[in-house]
């Protein structure tokens, strides 16, 4: 295959394209996220006690990791086998209107045991969107990239997620702040999710101003293209999948350590207001914001392997601080500890897109690289809340800890483990 072949997407159109996406994935995501925690136990599982009612609150937020693979199979096989642009238009579309969905569920008051059916239905329907997005944008943005800037244009989807988290927390945090608890509750909480029809009108109308991109055309003319992309990846790229997937579990346990279960723990254990809660997870994001791109710089120079093994060196230290830093009601401790943990995320977070599509060749890249990424979702972040909540409360915050560190080393040695041929363009 040629490499490096013609780029017909503009700059503009290939990093806003990807970036938007992404964004709007990662704030519809991150919205239920936050009402999984603030809203959903008293309007879904009201019957429970205050703790019981958070795990079942947080049992639907992990459908959607369960349903990621799904959605990373399906719009894999069509970006493999018709395009990424137009399966990326589609995973958008789906991602949006489980969202707004949403936003207009009755509570368990109303309907009894058919919300929580309905609220688990809509967040199946979030995972099958995100799950074709996330591999569509970062190929979007890599096949169109210079080989020497590779992790550079593939951490413009990434950045999405922080944006997108920035942007819900922001969205949570003028609400409690403009209204009463009664008002909040009672319909507060449902503005963000049908406010996001929005912004997926805009993302809509971007994704179809984008064309192919250059390596997909060049794959197709050459008829390399295979008939079923998932039977291939586990015949021929077994490796690469098992061991790209173990890889990224650290990536999604830490960041979701570090927001729902933190949020959570802070709220619920140590007595930090919903509104105090916000605001460090808000200012700790921009640590998650600026690292990525700093990340992708260096791992331009040293190369993205090298850069994910110093990280997850780093996050696996970084396990043995929780009981220091969440033991008390200490804002500072608190703070810092969300800061550090969130920085620690962008360093993995920011190659993590390049490395993963680098490990598959172009006529199976968006299925591997999603499929990948989306089942250490499964493995790093469907239950990680739950269970961090579960050791906290049953073994001490050291546990916590020790459950990222362990995730870690798993991850480290397959970082040295996978295959180490990285594929054309």
């Amino acid at each position: 295959m040629k490499n490096n072949p013609k780029q017909k997407n503009s700059l503009k159109h290939v990093l806003f394209g990807s970036l938007i996406g992404t964004t709007i994935e990662f704030f519809d995501f991150y919205i239920y996220a936050n009402a999984a925690v603030l809203v959903f136990p008293q309007l879904f599982f009201p019957g429970s006690d205050s703790t019981m009612a958070t795990l079942e609150s947080l049992a639907t937020f992990s459908i959607a990791f369960l349903s990621r693979p799904l959605g990373s199979a399906f719009f894999g096989h069509y970006g493999d086998k018709i395009g990424r642009k137009f399966t990326l238009v589609a995973a958008l579309l789906t991602m949006g209107i489980s969202t707004v969905a949403i936003g207009f569920l009755p509570g368990y008051a109303s309907i009894g045991v058919a919300a929580p059916l309905l609220l688990m239905l809509c967040r199946f329907g979030q995972g099958v969107g995100l799950g074709g997005e996330w591999g569509g944008a970062v190929l979007l943005a890599i096949e169109n990239a210079p080989p020497d800037k590779r992790a550079w244009y593939g951490m413009f989807p990434q950045l999405g997620a922080p944006i997108g988290l920035l942007l819900s927390g922001g969205t949570f945090l003028i609400l409690t702040d403009t209204m009463t608890n009664e008002n909040f509750m009672d319909y507060g909480w449902r503005i963000p999710f049908i406010a996001s029809s929005l912004l997926v009108v805009v993302g809509f109308y971007i994704r179809t101003k984008i064309t192919e991109t250059p390596s997909f055309e060049n794959a197709k003319k050459e008829q390399e293209e295979v008939k079923v992309p998932f039977f291939t990846l586990t015949k021929s790229y077994r490796n690469q999948l098992i061991f790209g997937t173990l890889a990224a579990v650290t990536t999604f346990l830490v960041f979701y350590l570090m927001t729902v279960f933190t949020l959570s723990w802070i709220t619920s254990d140590l007595g930090i207001t919903k509104r105090n809660a916000l605001l460090v997870q808000l200012f700790s994001v921009l640590f998650f914001a600026l690292l990525i791109p700093v990340s992708a710089v260096v791992a331009d120079k040293i190369g993205r392997r090298k850069m994910l093994i110093i990280a997850t060196i780093a996050i696996a230290l970084f396990g043995f601080s929780f009981s220091y830093f969440l033991s008390a009601a200490n804002m500072v401790l608190i703070t810092t500890f969300a800061c550090i943990g969130m920085a620690l995320m962008g360093f993995t977070y920011g190659p993590l897109g390049t490395f993963l599509s680098e490990l598959f060749p172009t006529n199976v890249r968006y299925s591997g690289a999603s499929l990948t990424f989306n089942l250490a979702g499964i493995l790093g972040a469907a239950f990680a809340p739950m269970i961090a909540i579960w050791l906290a409360s049953t073994y001490g915050l050291s546990y916590v800890g020790f459950y990222l560190t362990g995730a870690a080393v798993i991850s480290l040695v397959s970082f040295l483990v996978v295959s180490k041929k990285v594929h054309q363009f």
